[in-house]
C-alpha cells in the first residue's frame, strides 16, 4: 500500500513537471534549451576513434534524444542553439572545436541531423501519449538516427570528400561502425524517457 503511495507520488511529480515545462514562458525556456545545448557540447567531448574512420563515438546522440524528450519542440531549438553558438566559435563541438570551418567538415552532416532529430522527437512526444512508452520511444529514436542524423552524415560526407568515396564505402566508413553502439546508447535514452515521461496528457495531446 505504501509502495502504491510512493509511486503515485512520483507520477504526480513528473507529471506536473512536463506540464511547468510545457506552460514557461518563452525566456524560462531558453535558459532550458541553453542548458540542454551545453549538455550536447559535454557529451561531445567523451569521444573516442574507431581505427581507419574518419567518424568519432560520442556520446551527442544521447544528449539529443534526451532534449526532444523532456523540452519537445524546444529540444530541436536546444541544438539550433548548440549549432550557432559553435559555429561562432565556441569551442564545443567534440575534441573542444569551434567555427564554422569545423560545421563544414567532414561530420557536419550529423550536427544538421541532430536538429531534425530532436525536433522530430520532441514534437512526437508532445503530441502523442502513445510514443511515451519503451517500445514506441525506441523505434521513435531509431527512426531518427537513421533517418535524420545517418542520412544527412552520409550525404554530407560524400559531397565533402570530392565523392572520392563510394556510397557503400561512406556508409562502411560512417554508419556501419556505429549502429550497434548508438542502439545501446537509444535503449539507454529510451529507458530514461519512459522513465520520466508522464503518461497521460499534460498539453494539448491528440491521442489523449
Amino acid at each position: 500500500m505504501e509502495i502504491n503511495m510512493y509511486i503515485d507520488r512520483y507520477k504526480e511529480i513528473r507529471f506536473n513537471l512536463f506540464k511547468w515545462r510545457y506552460e514557461l514562458n518563452v525566456m524560462y525556456k531558453l535558459v532550458l534549451v541553453l542548458s540542454f545545448a551545453c549538455l550536447t557540447g559535454l557529451m561531445a567531448q567523451f569521444r573516442f576513434y574507431i581505427p581507419g574512420l574518419h567518424v568519432p563515438v560520442t556520446g551527442q546522440v544521447f544528449a539529443v534524444m534526451l532534449s526532444g524528450v523532456l523540452l519537445g519542440l524546444w529540444g530541436g531549438v536546444s541544438q539550433m542553439m548548440y549549432l550557432g553558438i559553435g559555429a561562432a566559435g565556441f569551442p564545443w563541438f567534440q575534441g573542444f572545436s569551434g567555427g564554422l570551418s569545423y560545421m563544414m567538415g567532414l561530420t557536419g552532416g550529423y550536427l544538421i541531423g541532430f536538429v531534425l532529430a530532436a525536433f522530430f522527437i520532441g514534437y512526437m512526444v508532445d503530441r502523442y501519449v502513445k510514443s511515451r512508452s519503451f517500445i514506441n520511444m525506441t523505434l521513435l529514436m531509431l527512426f531518427s538516427t537513421f533517418t535524420f542524423i545517418y542520412i544527412p552524415g552520409v550525404i554530407w560526407f560524400y559531397l565533402c570528400s570530392g565523392a572520392s568515396f563510394g556510397l557503400y564505402e561512406i556508409i562502411m566508413m560512417c554508419v556501419a561502425p556505429f549502429v550497434a553502439i548508438d542502439i545501446v546508447k537509444i535503449l539507454i535514452a529510451a529507458s530514461i524517457a519512459t522513465t520520466i515521461t508522464p503518461k497521460t496528457a499534460y498539453a494539448r495531446e491528440i491521442d489523449s
